[in-house]
């Protein structure tokens, strides 16, 4: 069996800038480093596109030193996917809270590379936004080339889990650039990704997950995975149809109720405060909003 450690994360030691690939123990007070390791590469994008032997890979860790979690810092643990696919409206208590019906297809959007930092990075507070808001998501990693997957194979093509806060500038997702989501959820730091790649064989059922939000310690969401109208293998068939995935690319799977866009009356983030992001059983951000 795999080990109980199959958290992959990718970090740095203080001083270095050389990213490292390591697994994060469960009680994710300490890490094991990989890097260095005979055929072990230095990021996880990578180790999922070589098909690496995770049974080995587990041996491996075993024997190495472990590093306290204080000693580096952590990356998001995919840095340089190929694609970053998201879904919209793909949670009935989101529709509900928006007086909106469900979908009849998923709504896909991309954000951009650029917008990824780590579990405990700062989120810039753009000026060219007053309206900046707070969605926690479950990640989907892919595990392998997925093209015209059938439904009943696509959770085959499934590396792990990871947890995101997809930050959006409303402002710009809803009223400018035409409509379009790309420039309200593509800004610089708005996707807090981590703090690990969870692998899939230690999730019992991704359809039942907790969500939570914090803003300032206040509770904002709390909601479960099972309220997704748009399963995973599901998406992938979707996807997989026209676009095909890579190893690596991330897909991030849409949020429960409780935005800041559909309380009454809206809250939004500003410089100061503190987002707390989290999945039970596949961790907590910690992310501070700050003024660029």
């Amino acid at each position: 069996m795999l080990a109980a450690r199959m958290r992959f994360v990718q970090y740095l030691r203080k001083g270095d800038l050389a990213k490292r690939l390591g697994l994060l123990a469960e009680d994710q007070k300490s890490l094991v480093e990989l890097a260095g390791l005979e055929g072990v590469p230095s990021d996880l994008k990578t180790l999922i596109a070589q098909g690496s032997n995770l049974e080995e890979l587990a041996q491996k860790a075993a024997k190495q030193p472990q590093l306290e979690l204080d000693s580096v810092t952590l990356l998001p643990p995919i840095s340089d996917p190929g694609k970053i696919i998201c879904i919209g409206l793909n949670y009935q208590d989101h529709c509900d809270e928006q007086n909106k019906p469900a979908p009849k297809e998923p709504m896909f959007f991309s954000k951009f590379n650029n917008a990824l930092v780590g579990p405990n990075d700062n989120v810039i507070s753009h000026t060219a936004s007053n309206k900046i808001d707070w969605e926690v998501e479950l990640v989907c990693v892919i595990g392998k080339v997925a093209r015209k997957v059938p439904k009943a194979q696509a959770m085959d093509y499934v590396f792990g889990y990871s947890v995101a806060q997809d930050i959006s500038a409303r402002d710009w997702q809803k009223e400018r650039n035409g409509g379009q989501f790309l420039i309200g959820k593509s800004m610089d730091t708005f996707l807090p990704l981590g703090p690990s790649v969870v692998h899939k064989s230690l999730v019992k059922d991704v359809y039942d997950l907790q969500l939570k939000t914090w803003v300032n310690d206040v509770e904002k969401q709390n909601g479960n995975t099972g309220n997704m109208i748009f399963k995973l293998d599901d998406v992938i068939n979707r996807l997989s149809d026209t676009i095909t995935l890579l190893p690596g690319d991330i897909v991030v799977t849409g949020t429960p109720k409780g935005v800041g866009m559909h309380r009454n009356p809206p809250e939004f983030l500003k410089p100061g405060d503190v987002v707390k992001s989290e999945i039970v059983g596949l961790g907590q951000l910690c992310n501070n909003i700050v003024a660029p």
